[in-house]
């Protein structure tokens, strides 16, 4: 016996899906919840911090204390203003390296190598750069600034050879020495100095080797681009580069510092430009 459905009894209105109810959507678990809202938080710090760094300085950089905010800004979100006007980047530091090295029993003095000129063939035309690609450069920049405001007999002092077991201590008592109350305080400078030789330290040990290094020597210095007044010209030349004088200094290793990776990376880079 077969049935039939009158055609008169089907509501053409109401959807098929109506037919059974829907499923409530599950809630987010609470370890989901608890993701999302640290996510939020550390959007609003990071957006509120950068704010702070970029901006001119103003008393709410001490709600999280300028340690606070420049720990977490250096070295990775770093920025700042100086790409425009009215004072915008218009010079190239360049960050060089010689050392007195070991070989079969002689001393001998290498050429210089522009640590900067390696570092920058890794960040050029590279989508991705890598953030090693201007450390010289910032140590280039921090050390000369720092160098600018001695006065001539500090410079002086710079510029000697200290090459010796303690030789930083030996620089600072050369300072102190020195006649005259109207030295700027050095140290500002000191402190740049050790960074400079313990970078230089590292570039010496990565292509020379650090069984081999004797001593090593930096040598900093900048290169204004073509004055604005002269932007038309086609025969302006860049103003010829200036120096911060320094003599030798004995092989500086920071606590922490790993000579294997720096070698690692910068070596290779090194070998690559040579080709």
């Amino acid at each position: 016996m077969s049935t039939t459905t009158d055609p008169a009894m089907i509501d053409d209105d109401v959807p098929a899906s109506a037919e059974q109810p829907a499923a409530a959507r599950p809630k987010p678990a609470w370890w989901v919840k608890l993701i999302a809202l640290a996510a939020c938080l550390l959007t609003l710090w990071h957006v509120f911090a950068s704010f702070l760094w970029i901006a001119p300085y103003s008393a709410l950089r001490e709600i999280p204390t300028q340690e606070v905010l420049a720990g977490y800004m250096l070295p990775m979100f770093g920025q700042s203003w100086s790409v425009f006007a009215p004072e915008p980047i218009n010079g190239d530091y360049h960050f060089n390296v010689r050392a007195v090295i070991e070989e079969d029993g002689e001393e001998i003095e290498t050429g210089w190598v522009s640590a900067t000129d390696v570092e920058l063939s890794m960040i050029r035309y590279n989508l991705f750069p890598p953030r090693a690609g201007i450390q010289s450069s910032e140590v280039a920049s921090g050390q000369m600034n720092a160098y600018n405001k001695l006065n001539e007999k500090q410079q002086a002092v710079a510029a000697l050879d200290f090459a010796k077991d303690d030789g930083e201590a030996w620089m600072r008592r050369t300072f102190e020495e020195l006649e005259g109350s109207d030295n700027p305080d050095p140290t500002a400078y000191m402190a740049e100095e050790h960074l400079a030789t313990a970078y230089a330290t590292q570039v010496a040990y990565a292509i020379w080797g650090a069984d081999a290094v004797i001593k090593v020597q930096y040598r900093v210095s900048r290169q204004n681009v073509v004055p604005y007044a002269q932007r038309n010209d086609p025969n302006a030349q860049r103003p010829d580069p200036t120096f911060s004088t320094t003599g030798w200094r004995l092989p500086i290793e920071e606590e922490g510092q790993n000579r294997g990776n720096f070698a690692d990376v910068f070596r290779t880079q090194f070998e690559r430009t040579q080709k």
